[in-house]
């Protein structure tokens, strides 16, 4: 409810500013505007949502995997994780603005660039919250399991994953807050379509209250991929939303 009354309170702001303070609409559209755009763009913001969408979503899940596979290997092999986790934390040092064109130009201008550089944004923190999961593990569990005779893939099958898991779905989560900027990013490379491409074009072109939609669709997909894992969450890993004893 408050949040709400904080959206209306900053969209009533936003819109006097841009009525009465003598902005140009093309630098400054009000949000009435913006929200023309939406309804008079829709199918071109549709069409362009599908392609940003689906990178999104594909590169998302390329970093899923591979960071829950290195997050266990790290785990697994702590000579490994000396070797790696250092260079792991200095490749976030690079910009992924340099990254965007040097993987056009090698993949060229279609869908494989684009989810190269998605999971690589989004593949950091999955890899440390899953890594964090598994090294969350009391070590009596441990010891117990030892004693009952549990292999290591049992104790990974039954404790470790099960404690990862939510962790990793956490990663996710933040990863694809930040997914839809690196598709654009990868969209500002090189790209014939995608919401990158529409908010590279729109600009140019005086289109401000386009790019602004765009921009608004780029975040409400942001937000629903968000509750998707939010959900996901809540049914892989019930475990991990069970409320707290207080009185324990």
């Amino acid at each position: 409810m408050l949040a709400g009354l904080l959206v209306l309170l900053l969209l009533g702001g936003w819109e006097a500013y841009a009525r009465l303070g003598g902005i140009d609409a093309f630098i400054l559209p009000a949000p009435t505007q913006v929200a023309q755009a939406l309804w008079d763009d829709r199918g071109l913001l549709w069409d362009n949502l599908l392609v940003t969408g689906q990178e999104m979503v594909l590169g998302l899940a390329l970093a899923l995997v591979a960071g829950a596979l290195l997050a266990i290997a790290l785990h697994a092999f702590r000579p490994l994780r000396r070797a790696i986790y250092p260079l792991l934390v200095g490749t976030q040092a690079i910009p992924i603005v340099t990254i965007a064109p040097l993987l056009a130009a090698w993949f060229g201008y279609g869908l494989l660039p684009k989810l190269v550089i998605v999971a690589l944004v989004c593949f950091f923190p999955i890899v440390v919250t899953t890594l964090d999961g598994l090294a969350s593990i009391d070590p009596e569990q441990h010891k117990l399991l030892r004693t009952l005779g549990a292999s290591r893939a049992q104790t990974f099958r039954w404790v470790e994953a099960p404690a990862a898991l939510p962790a990793a779905l956490s990663g996710a989560k933040i990863a694809v807050a930040v997914g839809g900027i690196a598709a654009v990013f990868a969209e500002y490379a090189g790209s014939e379509n995608g919401l990158g491409h529409l908010l590279l074009q729109s600009i140019p072109q005086l289109e401000t209250a386009r790019a602004w939609a765009a921009v608004v669709v780029l975040a409400a997909l942001a937000v629903f991929c968000f509750s998707l894992l939010a959900l996901a969450e809540r049914h892989l890993a019930p475990w991990a939303h069970r409320p707290k004893d207080l009185d324990a």
